[in-house]
């Protein structure tokens, strides 16, 4: 299995002279959707469609309400997901507040297991 790529040039403007190095990007075979994947896990499996598509919401629905809380949700093979935050930056502590948060997200880092397949 391989992934295509083409390069693109990106200008490095911190540089003097600024400069255009070339970097390897991947291209996109389309994508694959949440009825897909039921499918296929469904079709690997002695689960009906349903059910695994049902698993398959509830699970979404559990790493939303998790990481709205704080949490970090390890699942093992797949990795991780956790939130995190941006702002801006103040004199002191006691300054820091809601309005000092620009945006929230949700970070994801694969495992090891995700990162060895071989693309």
């Amino acid at each position: 299995m391989y992934i295509n790529f083409k390069m693109v040039p990106k200008q490095n403007n911190i540089a003097s002279p600024p400069q255009i190095k070339y970097y390897p990007c991947a291209i996109s075979q389309g994508t694959i959707d949440l009825d897909q994947v039921a499918d296929i896990i469904a079709n690997r499996s002695s689960m009906s469609r349903a059910d695994c598509y049902g698993v398959l919401i509830a699970m979404t629905d559990v790493i939303g309400d998790a990481i709205s809380q704080g949490k970090i949700v390890n699942l093992e093979s797949l990795g991780s997901f956790s939130p995190t935050i941006s702002g801006t930056a103040a004199d002191s502590p006691e300054v820091l507040g809601k309005n000092t948060i620009k945006s929230a997200n949700v970070r994801y880092k694969p495992s090891k297991r995700l990162k060895k397949i071989n693309l």
